[in-house]
């Protein structure tokens, strides 16, 4: 069937992941995941851009060529002109005047670490505390610009430009202050989904989108526990399912309990990160002057999804301290932490601990390389070190499982698994042994919550 004849919904169900973006059509009675011809099905959630300061003017231009620019030159009047400034400045320094997403926007990052503004998932940064107005305005910036893209990438491939959407959120975006969090973190997607052109925005939680999936399996009633581990949260909901409920309305009342943490695949790199790739720069060994190495510099780089930390290790007081330490360190670990930091290497690090982790899933035995940061570095990590790091996140889930049976008040008839750390070896073991005798069934890692999400838009916009 050639695209001329396909037929495509103009309500789509979007999935603005921690890890990975995908937006789901209806075509032909089903729900597809649409193709992006710059990313494939699914775009990794990283943006780059020469200077934070273009990104306004760079959505400016893209929005004023489709005549959509108003409500966003309204709201961003006293910003758009210096961006366009910072835009043509930018292009006459001989930088590209594109922004780059997914992993377009990583091989960019890579050229230059040191030289760019470069953002990896955008949404674990939604609902903080502390954030300014301005900051608000800069992430939604972001994030209408991804939106943007992704939009104009499914207009590419199908003719056609979704205009109401179902947008996917965690239970709770961070895990202090949740409902502050929470109204935060909707209002920047909400408004940023308008700035990208959407017309009608509506929400749905992400576990429950992963089970209307499921839902659509069954032949007849079960209560499901649903867990979902994404890229940086962890959502828990025992629902009751069954091959008659998919027309209810009101599928909150079909929910038993939920709960959710800010807390997963980021957080398993982290740990790994810290466990067996920092020792390599100096952390945990001591000093010459037999004092401990401070910890907090190691966290700070570690940490790519907290800002705060981020621009405190690239900052004045870690400079500091690192050159206070340069005659107390053993050289080639003083040498290694200072190129982490002065050309920008931490989210390259956190590349090679969340490969590792990938590949330790399925092996024993991994040699991880990190010549980015001396020629020739490469260490070894084993599958004991992966269930090591995995520890925090087995605790934090056992918690919120927890939570979600005395909520409950029953026990779940199958474990529906979904999100893209939630079939970890390390998760299911623990399943496993938390739920003896309980089936887990594994969804598609990340097509799951789309195609929910896109199932839920069906029933509200049809």
């Amino acid at each position: 069937m050639s695209r001329e004849t396909m037929t495509f919904s103009s309500f789509a169900g979007f999935d603005f992941g921690t890890s990975n973006c995908a937006v789901g059509l209806y075509q032909d009675g089903q729900p597809v995941l649409a193709r992006l011809p710059e990313h494939g099905s699914y775009m990794s959630s990283t943006l780059f851009a020469p200077t934070r300061d273009v990104i306004s003017g760079w959505l400016y231009q893209k929005l004023k060529q489709n005549n959509m620019a108003d409500a966003y030159q309204h709201a961003r009047r006293a910003h758009i002109e210096m961006s366009l400034k910072a835009l043509r400045e930018a292009q006459l320094d001989g930088y590209d005047s594109e922004l780059q997403f997914g992993q377009q926007a990583f091989d960019a990052y890579m050229e230059d670490p040191f030289d760019c503004y470069y953002v990896k998932s955008p949404k674990s940064f939604l609902g903080a505390s502390g954030l300014s107005e301005r900051h608000c305005q800069q992430f939604e910036d972001i994030v209408a610009a991804t939106m943007w893209h992704i939009r104009s990438q499914v207009a590419q491939s199908t003719d056609c430009y979704p205009d109401k959407v179902v947008i996917g959120r965690p239970v709770n975006f961070q895990g202090l202050n949740s409902e502050q969090s929470n109204q935060q973190a909707i209002a920047i997607l909400t408004q940023a989904a308008k700035f990208a052109g959407f017309s009608q925005i509506e929400f749905l939680y992400e576990p429950l989108a992963a089970g209307l999936t499921y839902q659509a399996t069954l032949s007849e009633p079960k209560r499901v526990l649903v867990v979902d581990i994404g890229g940086g949260t962890t959502d828990i909901s025992m629902m009751e399912m069954g091959p008659d409920f998919d027309h209810k309305f009101d599928h909150q009342r079909l929910v038993l309990g939920y709960s959710g943490e800010r807390i997963g695949g980021n957080d398993f790199d982290i740990a790994l990160n810290l466990q067996t790739l920092m020792p390599h720069l100096g952390m945990n060994q001591a000093l010459a002057s037999g004092q401990p190495m401070p910890h907090k510099i190691y966290y700070d780089a570690a940490s790519v999804n907290d800002l705060p930390a981020q621009s405190h290790f690239y900052g004045r007081e870690s400079e500091k301290l690192l050159t206070d330490l340069k005659d107390d360190m053993q050289k080639d670990y003083w040498q290694r932490l200072r190129r982490l930091k002065h050309e920008q290497l931490t989210q390259s690090l956190n590349r090679s601990a969340e490969q590792s982790k990938i590949a330790l899933g399925q092996n024993g035995e991994y040699q991880c390389n990190l010549d980015y940061l001396e020629p020739g570095l490469q260490t070894s990590l084993y599958q004991q070190q992966l269930q090591q790091a995995g520890e925090k996140l087995t605790q934090a889930l056992s918690k919120l499982i927890q939570d979600v049976l005395t909520q409950a008040g029953v026990q779940p008839d199958v474990l529906f698994l979904t999100g893209g750390s939630a079939n970890s070896p390390v998760i299911k073991s623990f399943l496993a042994e938390h739920f003896q005798g309980i089936k887990q069934v594994s969804a598609d890692n990340f097509g799951s919550v789309t195609q929910g999400l896109t199932r839920w838009a069906k029933q509200i916009y049809s």
